[in-house]
C-alpha cells in the first residue's frame, strides 16, 4: 500500500468510526423513537403546565379535525369562563391535547404543503376548495394588537370571536403535541407517499416545523392522565 492510499484509507476509516460515534450519541439517527425518555423532550415545561397556579383549568382532548369545530368549543369556553362567570383571564388555563389526526393541526404551511395533509385528511381549504396545502387553522383572522382585545366580545371582529390557534395562544391556550402520534403519523406518510425518506426523518422534520409555543410531550395519553389527576384539570372531549 503507497503513503497516498494508506493516508486514504485511514481518513475512511475515521470518518467511519466519527459517523459511528454520531450515531451512538443521537440514536435517532439510524432507529425510530418510538419512546421518548423525560430528557429528549421539554419535561419542565410541561410540570410548569400542570403547576399552572389558575384557579380553573380546563383540558380539551381532540382526535380528530372535523374541519377545525374544536376549536370553536374552545373560544366559547374561555368567552363562558371569562365574561360570562367573570372569571378573571389570569385565573384560566386552557390546555388542548391534540393526538390521532388532529395532531397536524400543530404542524406548519411547509409540513402540510410537502406531505399533502389536506388530501390525507380531507381537509379544504375555503379560500381556493380545493385540499389544503396550508395550516388552515393557525393564522388569526386580523391584527392581534391592543384594538383587537379592545373591541366588544360580541362583536365578530375582536380576538373574542376569532378561533384560530394564534388568537387562542395569544389568549393564553397551550397547544399540545403527541410525539407518538408524530412517530405514527410519519410511518403513515412514508407508506401513502411512497416517500424515499425514512419515517424517523419524517419526524424530525415535523419536529423542525411545529407551531410556535406548541409543547410537543412524549406521549398524550399519558400527559392527560398527569394533567387531570396531579394538576386537577377538568377534562372535555
Amino acid at each position: 500500500m503507497n503513503p497516498l492510499s494508506r493516508r486514504s484509507f485511514v481518513s475512511q476509516a475515521a470518518a467511519g468510526l466519527a459517523a459511528l460515534g454520531m450515531a451512538a450519541e443521537n440514536p435517532r439517527v439510524t432507529q425510530a423513537q418510538l419512546v421518548w425518555r423525560g430528557s429528549e423532550w421539554k419535561l419542565a415545561a410541561f410540570h410548569k403546565l400542570v403547576n399552572d397556579p389558575a384557579s380553573v383549568k380546563q383540558i380539551f382532548e381532540v382526535t380528530q379535525i372535523s374541519d377545525g369545530r374544536f376549536l370553536n368549543g374552545i373560544k366559547n369556553s374561555l368567552n363562558g369562563l371569562q365574561f360570562g362567570f367573570d372569571i378573571p383571564k389570569e385565573k384560566i388555563k386552557v390546555a388542548v391535547c391534540l393526538h390521532g389526526a388532529a395532531n397536524m393541526v400543530n404542524y406548519d404551511d411547509f409540513i402540510w404543503n410537502k406531505y399533502q395533509i389536506g388530501e390525507w385528511l380531507s381537509v379544504t381549504d375555503p379560500s381556493t376548495g380545493k385540499p389544503a396545502v396550508r395550516n388552515i387553522f393557525y393564522k388569526a383572522k386580523q391584527p392581534l394588537d391592543a384594538a383587537a382585545f379592545a373591541k366588544d366580545p360580541s362583536d365578530e371582529e375582536s380576538v373574542y370571536q376569532d378561533s384560530s390557534v394564534e388568537a387562542l395562544q395569544t389568549r393564553g391556550v397551550q397547544f399540545l403535541s403527541c410525539h407518538t402520534a408524530t412517530e405514527e403519523q410519519a410511518r403513515g406518510l412514508v407508506k401513502r407517499n411512497k416517500l424515499t425518506q425514512t419515517p424517523e426523518e419524517v419526524v424530525h422534520e415535523m419536529l423542525a416545523h411545529t407551531l410556535p409555543e406548541v409543547l410537543v410531550v412524549a406521549s398524550m395519553v399519558a400527559a392527560i392522565a398527569l394533567l387531570q389527576c396531579e394538576g386537577h384539570y377538568a377534562y372535555t372531549a
